[in-house]
């Protein structure tokens, strides 16, 4: 069940005055919700519409659920992180309904059904990674064999993790100083776009260990920017 503090994903259904009316779909099933606008975004807000418009995908934060069942939501409490995880999982649910579709045609909802019944459709699946039987008592040994090579052969896909960020030097040696920040992270790989201006991507074909391995190069090149009096920011992607 959806709690205070919980990221969803909402599909905004129409504007009126000062609130924003949305739709959430959480584990197959329906709810409504609204964003005043001091929820949409930090500062003064002229036009609502430069942030949300109707059939737009957004991801907003639960800030209490009223009595009636409704859900009052924050979007500007979301940060680019939280908005790409919960992006990211939504495709990923999307990626397995059509291999799911693909597999079993018309009785692809009652199974799905079946698999939300105590976990979200993503949490079943990476648990069935672990224990195959869990997707054979579902939908029967032949299906579950068909499914699970097709994942298999997803899970070969690479995954790629990219960030911006930016790295300067005023010191007379500052060029040999960047370099020497850069030299030798292995794994990744670093462009030079203008300005000061980097480019650092990373892929895997698990996301969890792409994302590791980003924080950590991002850790020293941080590190290494203070030893050597460099400014250096980081930018969500």
């Amino acid at each position: 069940m959806i709690e205070q503090g919980d990221l969803v994903l909402c599909t905004v259904e129409r504007i009126e005055n000062t609130i924003v009316f949305v739709k959430l779909l959480v584990d197959g099933k329906e709810f409504d919700g609204s964003i005043v606008t001091s929820e949409i975004a930090p500062g003064r807000i002229r036009n609502l519409r430069d942030y949300v418009v109707p059939k737009k995908k957004i991801v907003c934060k639960v800030l209490r659920i009223s009595e009636r069942g409704n859900f009052e939501l924050s979007l500007r409490r979301v940060t680019p992180k939280e908005r790409k995880e919960v992006m990211d999982m939504e495709g990923q649910e999307r990626a397995y309904i059509s291999i799911l579709k693909k597999i079993l045609g018309d009785k692809t909802g009652e199974a799905i059904e079946k698999m939300r019944s105590e976990e979200s459709l993503v949490n079943f699946f990476q648990s069935v990674k672990e224990d195959k039987k869990k997707l054979e008592k579902i939908v029967g040994k032949e299906e579950a064999g068909k499914i699970l090579a097709i994942l298999n052969v997803q899970k070969r896909k690479k995954m790629i993790l990219k960030k911006d960020m930016s790295l300067k030097s005023d010191a007379p040696d500052g060029v040999e100083r960047i370099k020497k920040i850069l030299s030798g992270l292995e794994s990744v790989d670093i462009k030079y776009i203008a300005g000061g201006k980097y480019s650092i991507k990373t892929e895997s074909e698990d996301i969890k260990k792409a994302d590791n391995k980003l924080r950590e190069i991002v850790m020293i090149i941080e590190k290494r920017a203070k030893e050597n009096k460099a400014d250096f920011s980081i930018g969500e992607k």
